[in-house]
């Protein structure tokens, strides 16, 4: 009789899991408690997978051998609860889909920059020819890439929610780009129970993997000394004492050093620019360097890169005033890099669905920089509170449109209009992407 699995969630992990199910032969039920996209409609349909849509029908799903859980579904909620009481086991989709690939994974997670990281790496290793494919979350659903093609490598960007339903998985090179407080709604308001999800990256290392961080991080720093790491460990740090590192930014060029070769390049090589750009690809040179990337294919293709959208990405400059999306910084340290970034006087727009801020770490920054708040969100309440004596003026705003009409109103020549939410997006938006869009074409729009 075939094994049952059950996937809790249509969007593009749950998906691909169900599609890598079929395709190996398992009796496959997908549950969505919401409306399922028309696009993942037509890939079950094709497939001929079971599903549901607006409701979880328990009977079905606690008849499972083993549950799917996408990354959106919280743990907590009870009917999760319900499935471990049951004994069933609940894993990721990441989880499932590494039992079917041979293919060896550099696996990427942090609060900031994994996305940039993952995507340098992914660029500098199919420059170099490697056989590699892009997934996790970005790009398609690993799952779906298992089920689709055949790669020597995969690098995944993996997030602290695919964390938590890891089990038997082992990334062969990880990446923790860096620790600060994000998404804490989902971990009882605990840091510590954060940290603990991201250092699951190194989960089932053994001394012929790889684990790379940055010394500068204090929260990496500290979870490397209190756990005993089986993985080779490589650093990542600006000149500050940390002169032991792998990859060492010291004035305006880098050093890497992974094998006592060691090579440098420039600041002004590099495509992408700013401070938490140059650890990104600090990360990005001592992983592609430890595969036996060439030095000058890296210099190369860390020169030719393209920046990822909604991250500090240029929209237009009207009438003077610079616009700049950064719709995917949803946490305050994202914020921290953009504001630090910016040069000109700034007008920010943030807010949203705020994940247990705390907007300290902001403060000298704004007073420096920020000659206007706007905010875009429905309750806007701790962002007003916190910074309503540290800036001239604060504005509400119900949609991107508004918010950029607001910003145009008050932007002289040579000031900076940033997106830069510090909040998830979804009280007034699907996700950060449309978020971003819908901003980009309010200032085309003007």
């Amino acid at each position: 009789m075939n094994r049952k699995i059950v996937i809790l969630g249509a969007g593009e992990s749950g998906t691909g899991a169900a599609v890598l199910a079929k395709k190996q032969g398992f009796g496959v039920w997908l549950s969505d408690s919401g409306t399922i996209k028309e696009k993942y409609k037509n890939v079950l349909s094709h497939h001929e997978i079971a599903f549901e849509e607006g409701r979880h029908s328990e009977v079905e799903i606690l008849d499972a051998d083993e549950v799917i859980i996408s990354p959106g579904i919280p743990l907590t909620i009870p009917l999760v609860q319900k499935i471990k009481a049951k004994g069933i086991p609940v894993i990721s989709e990441i989880e499932f889909a590494a039992r079917f690939t041979l293919a060896r994974k550099i696996c990427i997670t942090g609060s900031n920059g994994k996305t940039t990281t993952t995507l340098l790496i992914y660029h500098i290793l199919k420059n170099a020819g490697f056989k590699v494919g892009l997934a996790g979350n970005v790009g398609d659903s690993f799952a779906m890439q298992v089920a689709t093609h055949e790669y020597d490598w995969y690098v995944l960007e993996i997030s602290s929610f695919q964390l938590d339903s890891m089990f038997s998985f082992k990334a062969d090179i990880a990446i923790l780009t860096n620790i600060t407080p994000d998404h804490l709604d989902r971990y009882a308001y605990n840091f510590e129970n954060y940290i603990n999800s991201k250092f699951r990256i190194t989960r089932n290392q053994t001394a012929e993997d790889a684990f790379i961080y940055c010394l500068d991080d204090e929260e990496s720093a500290a979870g490397v000394r209190i756990r005993d790491l089986k993985a080779r460990i490589f650093t990542t740090a600006f000149q500050s004492g940390n002169n032991s590192a792998n990859a060492i930014c010291s004035g305006n060029k880098i050093t890497i050093n992974t094998n006592n070769n060691p090579f440098t390049m420039t600041l002004e090589e590099l495509a992408l620019q700013g401070k938490h750009n140059v650890y990104n690809s600090m990360a990005a040179s001592v992983a592609t360097n430890l595969l036996g990337v060439r030095k000058e294919s890296i210099r190369q293709s860390l020169g030719a890169f393209e920046n990822v959208p909604h991250r500090l990405e240029y929209v237009a400059c009207i009438h003077g005033i610079d616009f700049i999306n950064d719709s995917k910084a949803t946490n305050v340290n994202s914020v921290w890099y953009a504001l630090e970034t910016i040069e000109t006087p700034v007008i920010w727009i943030a807010g949203g669905v705020d994940k247990g801020n705390i907007y300290t770490k902001l403060e000298k920054l704004v007073e420096q920089k920020v000659k206007a708040i706007i905010c875009l969100g429905v309750d806007n309440s701790k962002i007003i509170e916190f910074f309503s004596d540290k800036v001239v003026a604060i504005y509400e705003t119900q949609s991107a449109e508004q918010a950029v009409l607001t910003a145009y109103s008050i932007g002289k020549k040579g000031d900076t209009v940033l997106l830069s939410p510090a909040c998830a997006s979804y009280d007034l938006f699907e996700n950060y992407e449309e978020r971003g869009n819908k901003f980009k074409q309010a200032v085309r729009d003007l």
